[in-house]
């Protein structure tokens, strides 16, 4: 069955949890969408993106496989709000074109889209039937990022900085799904919002 219009926008900081309930969905059906895995596309030796980087930024900026140097780039738009301008101006025309392909051929019930700066981007609320935030402490983001990442405290505060506030992703959201360390929690959280997500993409909402 082709994919309904219905579509959500699943969101949430670093270390919440996005890609664990994401394949959750997908386990159930739903159509995965993942910015963070066209973006790695678009920038791996070949990406269409490339030769615009290369433009733009320089040899210095490219790897010698021909992918984007991401720590490099992540050092570089970290530093310089101009240069994370130059390189959304890149990245997100392409990722919206590859979404949209994406969405026409996708099979499921409904679309999920994972986007992990969705409140940040600014129009992808509207892009969207619904918003899902996977919530959780941010003691518990640390934590995670620095034992998954093997970065400081004060490097993952950082990049924490760089996002919208865990207040601000709440407020955005039309449903949201706590990811609080327990496991066994999360899958009738899940369950439960597919139900609901089938209901509403079936009735047309």
């Amino acid at each position: 069955m082709a994919a309904a219009a219905f579509s959500v926008g699943l969101t949430g900081g670093i270390g919440s949890g996005k890609t664990t309930v994401a394949n959750m969905f997908a386990a159930r059906g739903a159509a995965l969408i993942d910015t963070d895995q066209i973006a790695h596309a678009l920038t791996q030796p070949g990406g269409i993106a490339m030769p615009a980087i290369a433009t733009q930024f320089g040899a210095d900026f490219i790897a010698s496989t021909g992918a984007m140097d991401r720590a490099r780039m992540r050092a570089a738009v970290f530093a310089d709000p101009a240069a994370k301008k130059r390189l959304e101006a890149i990245l997100h025309p392409l990722i919206k074109s590859e979404c949209e392909r994406l969405a026409q051929q996708a099979q499921g019930p409904y679309r999920i889209f994972v986007v992990p700066l969705l409140v940040e981007s600014g129009n992808w609320k509207e892009r969207v039937s619904r918003v899902l935030v996977v919530d959780c402490p941010e003691q518990q983001q640390l934590l995670r990022v620095m034992d998954r990442n093997g970065l400081s405290e004060a490097e993952v505060r950082a990049i924490m900085a760089t996002q919208a506030t865990r207040a601000q992703r709440l407020a955005a959201a039309d449903d949201i799904l706590l990811n609080d360390g327990d496991p066994a929690a999360l899958d009738p959280q899940v369950e439960r919002l597919h139900a609901l997500y089938c209901s509403l993409a079936h009735a047309g909402t």
